[in-house]
């Protein structure tokens, strides 16, 4: 059986370090990229709403726009159809 010495422990830890070290790093990358991510998504999310804001503004002037045409129709005298 191998003999465990103090040197061999120190290279054993040391190389732990370094790979905790990389993995950390890796989780700082990851962190950075989803807070990136949640900003698109928010920004997604404002356009989709601003979207749905300007769809019901012009669904409301069409409402506007055929209720005036309904009057504007029953106003008009109406001539009876008489086929050509």
């Amino acid at each position: 059986m191998a003999e465990i010495t103090n040197e061999l422990i120190y290279e054993i830890l040391k190389n732990i370090q370094f790979r905790l070290d990389k993995i950390e790093a890796g989780v700082d990358e990851l962190r950075h990229g989803h807070s990136a991510l949640r900003g698109h998504m928010i920004s997604i999310q404002t356009d989709i709403s601003n979207i749905y804001t300007s769809l019901a503004r012009h669904d409301e002037r069409f409402d506007r726009i055929e209720r005036r045409l309904e009057l504007r129709e029953l106003a008009e005298p109406q001539r009876p159809y008489e086929p050509k």
